[in-house]
């Protein structure tokens, strides 16, 4: 089965909690704090496998999730990271982070990998609290979260050259005949109902990789047929190969077939409108072909190559015609750099890291560093303490007091409530 759009969610393992001990050995006066931090969590992390040509393998998985790093121990022992979590994906994959849009990766390369989920740091154990003015802390932290996030998977083939055109115009048969691969072909539409890739040599010993994409029909770009589920697979193709059934015999006019097709690559995606192509006039062996080819070349002043697929005529001249066309074609990025997560610029001046509500009677905090503070806080009586001096520090007690909150005011913070003290 070829799958090549998976949306799941991924979960990178938290952080092994910190430790709270002491030293008590015999003549060790005074010892002081003992306690390890904690390991990290398990990363998430995409690798292309050339082995791999689809998505299958992440079709029932709805979540992916890390371990956790170990805890902490006394004598000053910190727990071990975790082991990450490698998932194995098809060369051509792109992974985007559903809540934001941004492209996460775009895996291109034998090998290529990336961290999709980072897994949290160990929480620190009490030694690491120990200051000249508290020597002997007694509170230690959780391990901080891992991140979480809802992504989209995509396969995109990576081939040089893409067969395109309406249904039933002999692009399966042209891909049998020049290459190994062995696609469906039958005398009715929509026989492709996945993308078929070949390796293509010409007659003077140069390859290239070509797929044979389903059959386009008007309105693809917007879903209709088979609709834009294969089109994306052509943004990665250097050179698009139009084929078009010079015949007539379905009663198609191969102009109108010329442009319909041209103008929903153009509205699935300018870049494709703007791609190296060669036109190609299949099914010259079948009467009516010439008269409609001399017509063609009358509307479409661009070079027409005639060939008979299922004759095997004509094919040498496309071959090289597409191979010296790729030696002149440079690689071209698939997305803009400000489309990635690792390009997004943060201004120095951020907003507040947090956002206050009024639920009734109870001032409720939400924000993502609130919430991480507060996972990774124990709430010990030192722990407790350090927790609300780190959100005076950010403003919070500012913010409840401009809001009109006093003394013995409920406040919620994820499911903590407590009440507010000046």
């Amino acid at each position: 089965m070829f799958v090549d759009e998976v949306i799941l969610k991924v979960k990178a393992g938290n952080g092994g909690d910190g430790c709270t001990a002491f030293r008590r050995e015999k003549y060790v006066p005074d010892g002081g704090p003992f306690g390890g931090n904690g390991g990290r969590g398990a990363n998430i992390i995409f690798k292309t496998d050339l082995g791999l040509k689809t998505l299958l393998d992440l079709r029932y998985q709805k979540l992916i999730k890390g371990p956790k790093g170990s805890n902490g121990m006394g004598k000053n022992k910190n727990g071990r990271g975790a082991e990450d979590i490698i998932i194995k994906v098809p060369v051509g994959t792109t992974v985007t982070d559903e809540e934001t849009g941004l492209i996460i990766a775009d895996l291109t390369r034998k090998d290529d990998e990336v961290i999709i989920a980072h897994g949290g740091r160990g929480g620190r154990g009490n030694t690491a609290f120990a200051t000249a003015a508290n020597p002997a802390p007694d509170f230690s932290e959780h391990g901080e979260p891992g991140e979480e996030k809802t992504i989209k998977v995509e396969l995109r083939l990576l081939a040089d050259v893409g067969f395109v055109g309406l249904p039933s115009v002999g692009k399966s048969t042209m891909l049998s005949k020049i290459s190994a691969s062995k696609p469906k072909i039958a005398a009715y539409h929509f026989t492709t109902l996945n993308p078929n890739l070949g390796v293509v040599k010409t007659r003077d010993n140069r390859t290239f990789v070509a797929a044979d994409l389903p059959g386009l029909i008007e309105g693809a770009s917007l879903g209709e047929g088979l609709g834009d589920k294969f089109l994306k697979h052509i943004e990665r193709t250097k050179v698009i190969a139009h084929i078009i059934d010079m015949s007539g015999v379905e009663g198609r006019d191969p102009i109108e077939d010329y442009k319909v097709i041209n103008k929903e690559l153009n509205d699935f995606n300018e870049k494709l409108g703007k791609k190296p192509q060669i036109i190609i006039a299949n099914k010259m062996d079948i009467e009516g072909a010439k008269e409609n080819l001399e017509r063609f070349k009358k509307e479409v002043k661009e070079k027409v190559y005639e060939i008979s697929a299922i004759n095997s005529t004509g094919l040498d001249d496309v071959l090289v015609a597409i191979a010296d066309l790729l030696e002149n074609c440079e690689d071209e990025p698939l997305f803009d750099d400000e489309k990635f997560e690792s390009h997004v610029l943060y201004k120095f001046k951020k907003d507040k890291p947090f956002t206050i509500t009024r639920d009734n009677d109870i001032y409720v905090i939400r924000g993502k560093e609130i919430e991480k503070l507060f996972k990774m806080t124990k709430f010990t009586d030192d722990g407790a303490l350090r927790f609300a001096r780190k959100l005076r520090k950010m403003g919070i007690d500012d913010e409840l007091l401009n809001m009109g909150a006093k003394y013995g005011d409920k406040v919620q913070i994820m499911d903590l409530i407590f009440e507010f003290k000046e």
